[in-house]
């Protein structure tokens, strides 16, 4: 099976769509178009991930790249080092994915994730790539400890001014465990740690910010002001109060936008937002000035947005937050100090979600498919039509193909929740007849 790019990377399941050969063969095609001669590796704690970052490291170092292995690291600890370099990055991971799946991601001069064009450009050579024989060294990596990362996150805040906080740190027994909460603790809070025990098959297995429930009973049991759970590779963060209430990246973006705003850092009052981003969170930031600017999935779509126009702030309910004065990518440790900061400010560590914003009840549901995703949305879209028809005004439908899994995502939102989850069902049973008709 050819394994093509999605919207954050390439992912596939690790032995049948991606093995130490693809990852050789990618890394020599991506040595010819990511203009830079020096390449930053980080990787996961899936039990996959040294051998498949060893084979992109030999790829690279065929095409003529410098590699240096940073380890087990978070995807924005090496965007950042990437950054400061002026040097490429890649990243062995396949984010909120389970252990059995893995993949890349790849950066370009200066930490910023690679356009459409470049992309395309290393799919083709991919592609050819695949068809040579490559004989698979023996791996080697000599990681290099880098606290850079860690310390410029830090040096955002001020040391000791989270004092007097107790958190609770949900790490998906991933990439952040052993960096985020160094760096909570160097600024004063006392830090609870769950899921930070990664044994190469745990990570993401119901834990992390897909599957907070053991944040929320560590929280609720702790006696916790608040606890934020991360991804597999750390570039995305949800956060949970002290009464179990989650905030998902709608209520993390209102409570940063409103922060900046107030204090003159919002440029041109805008935020970037995409097409998941709850009508209540709209309607609360539209309430206060702030314009809204939509874009496709994706947080490379957020930040190419951000980088044109020269905004500061965008993000995605899945909790990619990107502060572009701060970073080059979705970054959950980052965000989780930005966001405690702004609380801070406020003067209060909020108890319950209602009150950022009320959510416009919102029904997702991920529907795994076998056949090609993007055909069965095209073929439902006179159904889809006719359901937002039904719901009128004041509600909104989403059907779309995932970018990172084999999954049709069906999102409906509206007033009548009894009428969000029959619709979303519906549409849903339709995507899996049409699965079935294509195989």
């Amino acid at each position: 099976m050819a394994l093509v790019f999605g919207t954050d990377g390439v992912r596939g399941r690790v032995g049948s769509e991606i093995d130490e050969e693809k990852i050789v063969s990618l890394g020599i095609a991506a040595s010819r178009h990511l203009n830079t001669k020096r390449v930053y590796l980080g990787r996961d704690t899936r039990e996959s991930s040294f051998v498949l970052a060893a084979a992109l490291k030999q790829g690279l170092q065929h095409g003529g790249i410098e590699v240096i292995s940073l380890g087990i690291a978070p995807t924005p600890e090496v965007a950042y080092v990437a950054k400061v370099e002026n040097a490429g990055g890649a990243v062995i991971s396949a984010s909120h994915n389970s252990w059995f799946d893995n993949g890349v991601k790849l950066f370009g001069p200066g930490g910023l994730k690679i356009s459409d064009s470049i992309q395309d450009l290393i799919q083709i050579d991919w592609d050819k790539e695949q068809n040579e024989r490559h004989v698979i060294g023996t791996p080697d990596l000599e990681d290099q400890n880098d606290s850079r990362w860690v310390d410029s996150i830090i040096s955002s805040a001020e040391r000791g001014c989270f004092s007097g906080l107790k958190l609770v740190l949900d790490c998906a027994n991933g990439a952040t465990v052993n960096k985020a909460a160094v760096v909570f603790k160097e600024l004063g809070a006392t830090v609870i740690e769950v899921s930070s025990n990664p044994d190469g098959r745990n990570i993401n297995d119901d834990c992390g910010s897909n599957n907070p429930q053991n944040l929320i009973k560590e929280i609720l049991s702790s006696d916790s002001d608040i606890g934020f759970a991360f991804d597999g590779d750390g570039d995305r963060v949800i956060a949970v109060t002290s009464d179990g209430s989650i905030l998902d990246g709608d209520h993390l973006l209102v409570i940063c936008a409103k922060d900046r705003l107030k204090r003159g850092l919002l440029k041109d009052s805008s935020v970037v937002i995409t097409p998941m981003a709850n009508l209540g969170m709209r309607n609360v930031l539209s309430d206060i000035g702030i314009l809204l600017h939509e874009v496709p999935v994706g947080d490379r779509n957020i930040l190419e947005a951000l980088e044109e126009s020269g905004w500061v702030l965008g993000g995605e309910q899945s909790g990619h937050i990107i502060f572009r004065d701060l970073s080059t990518t979705g970054d959950g440790v980052l965000t989780a100090v930005q966001t405690l900061l702004a609380l801070n400010r406020i003067g209060k560590i909020l108890t319950n979600s209602k009150t950022i914003f009320s959510k416009v009840p919102q029904v997702l549901i991920n529907v795994p498919v076998e056949s090609n995703a993007e055909k069965i949305v095209q073929e439902i879209t006179d159904e889809v039509n006719v359901a937002s028809m039904e719901l009128g005004d004041g509600g909104r439908i989403l059907v779309r193909s995932s970018g990172t899994e084999p999954l049709v995502r069906v999102m409906v939102e509206t007033l009548d929740p009894d009428l969000a989850s029959s619709i979303a069902e519906h549409l849903s049973n339709l995507v899996v007849r049409k699965d079935q008709r294509f195989l």
